[in-house]
């Protein structure tokens, strides 16, 4: 889908469109490094979207059941646990 020539990636933030998820969060990712933390999430689970995100980063006011966000450290490492949302 297209608006004014921008794309619009086909994603429902909305909780009627989320499948159930075996796992919603990771906690035993903290403090492991963010590319094998990506790998880790997206190999459980492939319909999901991973974003390491450096410390401090605004992310969008919308939760996504479809989306991952990953807290990364100036070293690489998670320092949130990874939630879906």
């Amino acid at each position: 889908m297209s608006t004014n020539g921008n794309h619009v990636p086909n994603i429902c933030c909305l909780p009627k469109c989320c499948p159930p998820a075996p796992r919603s969060n990771w906690p035993e990712l903290l403090g492991q490094n963010a590319n094998s933390a990506k790998a880790t999430i997206e190999k459980e689970n492939p319909l999901l979207k991973v974003i390491p995100l450096p410390a401090g980063s605004v992310r969008v006011d919308s939760s996504c059941c479809d989306r991952v966000f990953v807290s990364v450290d100036e070293n690489g490492n998670v320092i949130e646990v990874p939630t879906i949302g």
